[in-house]
């Protein structure tokens, strides 16, 4: 069960919590207390500055179906809502753009706890009135507010729910809503790690996949890299409904390395058609890692790397290292060139940082203690890297020169089994 955020909450004393599914379907009366109808819905507008209030009823009266605004309510109550006033002004009901059914669209409907990073399902919600005006407060999650939904409401009133999921830290899918679709920019989900974007989207349906995809796409960078944390089945999936040009844009943010591997499961008319829209450089080196096995050293590295000549100052070499546009994973090490460009030696971002600014790569760089050819085998780039406690290990071709470096997490995404990143209860209820 999730902790409130105390801080983040209206105040529970002041402001006691009602249940949603105590309220609708619910009996509508007037101000003298006649009935007048039912009250099917609670509305909300959803945007990014808190705890959403109500602005209105949905209301069935002699087979219509009426909106009534919020400023109408008296009292939301159980089992009904009282209204307020001599005069009603009610007109039909339409969906107007932002807003959403509480009943309809959000409750028993799966949503996005972002603190916890999970998915988790809305069994009831909660609601209450602060400064005069109801809101959504919270949502519970608990098998308690299914079962006080399950029971006839005399019985599920005695259910209560002490604790329950703050709304502050929640997200609902609503792509299943006319007239809105999940937030954007959507930071709530950008304080995710990718990884934990990518294990959302794996675990929810596809159109609500699809949703958190679309929700992080104004972030090319971050899109990107959910795509590379993603499992080659999702990838493709996904990719499978864009075009080739919003294919290509997505391939050219990736790391070479995970862009080929996607590029490597799709058909090949697609994956020729993709690699046309492809920047030049990128595609130059999509295509030299597509001419390698991917189960060999030469497919599983990364064409982006830093090799610099052996005469160069260590001074040098950390301006090259602030700025290169290598992953942060392949900057653990620089390697020095000989004359000819074979590899002479390797020295570590540490040891780099320890040396005087004006010394040379040749006289701080050690040994290189191995290196892969590039049809080297997945079990021999795995036995080089473990015999030789390698965080990088380079990859040279037939002449001898680097080409590439295999990271150790390259090695482990290969040994882990399929769905490694599935955390236990990323699914159900708290």
């Amino acid at each position: 069960m999730e902790r409130e955020t105390a801080s983040a909450s209206p105040d529970r004393a002041v402001a006691p919590t009602l249940h949603l599914s105590m309220v609708v379907p619910g009996t509508l009366l007037d101000r003298a207390g006649e009935q007048l109808g039912r009250v099917d819905d609670l509305i909300v507008r959803l945007d990014d500055r808190g705890y959403p209030p109500i602005s209105g009823l949905r209301v069935r009266l002699a087979e219509r179906e009426l909106f009534v605004p919020a400023d109408h309510i008296a009292a939301l109550e159980f089992g009904q809502v009282r209204l307020a006033g001599e005069h009603l002004h009610m007109r039909r009901f339409e969906r107007r753009p932002g807003e959403v059914l509480l009943r309809k669209d959000v409750l028993d409907r799966q949503l996005i706890n972002v603190d916890g990073a999970r998915l988790v399902r809305a069994n009831d919600i909660e609601l209450a009135q602060v400064d005069g005006v109801w809101r959504v407060i919270g949502v519970d999650t608990t098998l308690k507010g299914a079962l006080r939904r399950l029971l006839p409401r005399r019985f599920g009133a005695r259910i209560t729910t002490e604790q329950f999921l703050d709304w502050a830290s929640v997200e609902p899918f609503v792509g299943h809503v006319p007239t809105l679709r999940l937030r954007v920019p959507h930071p709530k989900l950008a304080t995710l790690h990718p990884a934990q974007i990518a294990d959302l989207v794996e675990a929810a349906s596809h159109s609500e996949g699809e949703e958190i995809i679309e929700a992080v796409g104004s972030d090319r960078e971050l899109e990107a890299d959910v795509f590379e944390e993603l499992d080659p089945q999702h990838q493709v999936e996904f990719l499978h409904e864009r075009s080739d040009a919003e294919a290509a844009q997505v391939l050219a943010t990736m790391e070479p390395d995970d862009a080929a591997d996607l590029l490597d499961d799709l058909d090949d008319e697609r994956r020729q058609a993709v690699l046309e829209l492809l920047p030049h450089v990128q595609r130059r080196k999509l295509r030299v890692l597509l001419g390698h096995d991917p189960a060999t050293a030469g497919g599983l590295m990364s064409p982006d790397f830093l090799a610099l000549s052996a005469e160069t100052t260590v001074g040098a070499a950390l301006d090259r290292v602030r700025a290169a546009q290598c992953p942060d994973e392949a900057l653990g090490a620089v390697f020095a060139l000989d004359g000819e460009g074979h590899l002479s030696g390797t020295a570590s971002l540490p040891a780099l940082l320890r040396e005087p600014s004006e010394k040379r790569l040749v006289d701080v760089a050690q040994p290189v203690a191995a290196q892969l050819d590039v049809e080297a085998d997945f079990e021999e780039v795995a036995r080089v890297m473990a015999d030789f406690n390698l965080m990088v290990a380079p990859v040279v071709d037939e002449a001898g020169r680097p080409v590439g470096v295999v990271t150790v997490d390259d090695v482990l995404e290969v040994m882990l089994p399929t769905g490694w990143r599935r955390r236990f209860g990323l699914l159900g209820s708290e």
